[in-house]
């Protein structure tokens, strides 16, 4: 992938653009959705379905400067404790809203440090979950696990519980960088807790590492990725790290001045592409590789790849029920946010209702652009057959839709009679492309109430 100046031209190294893990994205839901919403949206769920289940931890033992993720630090364990007895009440509360019959397809826990949890409070999650929603024959049960928060104990509770699939972050093997990221994270830990996973049966493993860290140049995330590589990860998120100190006050610890600059940004990850290209993993979407055997890599092959909070996935479920403070679900009806203080969210639950407070019901043209976006995201194409059949729509409109994004992209996009299309050299831009398509984008609206 060459680095095209037509790639800074169109904003490539300036622009902020969401991730796309929603449409639309968190920041534009609303007070609109509440908990009687989720009550309902619940309810309309087919008996004997399959849906997935996202349980939230927020608790870290320790902090890392660079995540910007919802979490809280303890010392203590008396605060898991207490969230896990919440988490249980919430599972009751889905209980009596969930029609029978229902299974899971995916289920997730993540963090925060899942892995805070003890052995006792694993197999008492784990149980409380089974007798709300079993899982499916073919589901997969997966929990991030952080390599220093863990022991054979609570993999032995987590193995004996289902897990099927281990996510580890890795972020970035260099100790110096590690130091001014404040992740403490040994090769060698982690790898022995790979091999303690893969021991006690455990399918697959997925690992995370990020590009555009401080002080990172190309030997140094080769480095990384050569010995992430001796992990033989089932599946690979590169993620963009994104320093936003006036957002983040944790990542005000982390140097502004060894960041790289965005070019620098754009090569790092391309030195880590071609390394995981080399060793024969897929290339998924825009910031994912897997084995060729991997359930990603035969997604994108059977065109069900999609995407959620979770980034790419190969979940057939069409409803994603998230539990915790903070925590978002999709129903085919919109998406409802719980409160995202584990206080605020403990007091709903404990007066006996969900503690949605805020998310957005589908309306207009919202399914029509998700599944867009979705697509560019997920192939660099959208089909306008596929449109045709899925939507209430006409080809005038979605010509009309094709034509308004491309105007800006020029030859960096094709459009024909099939549909539109992102050629390689363009991938780079393919979150820029999506905005397109994007009503809801601020920098859109603002354009639109100025004229």
């Amino acid at each position: 992938m060459s680095h095209d100046p037509q790639l800074a031209r169109l904003g490539l190294f300036d622009a902020r653009v969401p991730r796309y893990t929603s449409y639309p994205t968190a920041p534009h839901f609303g007070a609109e959705v509440g908990p009687a919403d989720m009550a309902r949206w619940i309810g309309a769920v087919p008996e004997f379905s399959e849906i997935s289940l996202y349980v939230h931890v927020p608790f870290c033992r320790r902090l890392c400067w660079f995540c910007a993720c919802r979490t809280q630090g303890t010392t203590s364990d008396e605060p898991v404790r207490a969230y896990v007895q919440m988490l249980k009440a919430e599972l009751a509360l889905l209980r009596r809203h969930l029609p029978r019959g229902v299974t899971l397809s995916r289920l997730h826990w993540g963090g925060g440090t899942p892995t805070l949890l003890g052995p006792d409070l694993i197999r008492e999650l784990a149980d409380a979950i089974q007798a709300v929603a079993p899982m499916a024959k073919d589901g997969e049960f997966s929990v991030e696990i952080d390599p220093n928060e863990i022991d054979d104990a609570r993999l032995d509770a987590l193995a004996a519980a289902g897990m099927n699939r281990a996510s580890i972050g890795v972020q970035d093997f260099d100790p110096m960088i590690q130091k001014a990221i404040g992740r403490d994270q040994a090769y060698e830990l982690t790898r022995n807790v790979a091999m303690r996973i893969r021991d006690r049966g455990v399918a697959s493993l997925n690992t995370d590492i990020l590009y555009g860290l401080p002080f990172q140049t190309g030997p140094r995330i080769a480095d990384s990725v050569q010995k992430l590589l001796t992990l033989s990860p089932d599946r690979v998120a590169l993620y963009g790290y994104a320093h936003v100190p006036w957002m983040s006050r944790r990542q005000q610890m982390i140097p502004s001045d060894a960041m790289p600059t965005p070019e620098e940004r754009l090569a790092l990850f391309e030195t880590a592409r071609q390394l995981f290209l080399w060793d024969g993993y897929v290339e998924v979407g825009i910031d994912h590789f897997a084995k060729p055997e991997d359930g990603l890599a035969r997604a994108l092959q059977t065109g069900a790849l999609r995407r959620n909070f979770q980034g790419y996935t190969d979940d057939p479920a069409k409803v994603l029920i998230g539990l915790g403070a903070s925590s978002i679900s999709r129903f085919p009806q919109g998406y409802a946010q719980n409160a995202s203080g584990t206080a605020e969210h403990t007091r709903a639950i404990r007066d006996g209702r969900f503690s949605t407070h805020r998310g957005h019901a589908f309306r207009g043209e919202d399914l029509l652009r998700a599944r867009i976006i979705e697509a560019l995201m997920c192939e660099f194409r959208v089909l306008k057959e596929e449109l045709l059949r899925e939507f209430d729509t006409s080809v005038a409109r979605v010509d009309a839709l094709f034509r308004t994004a491309a105007a800006a992209f020029g030859d960096m996009v094709h459009v024909t009679g099939e549909g539109f299309f992102i050629p390689e050299r363009a991938r780079p831009l393919t979150r820029m492309i999506a905005r397109a398509f994007d009503a809801y984008d601020s920098e859109k609206a603002r354009h639109s109430a100025a004229i």
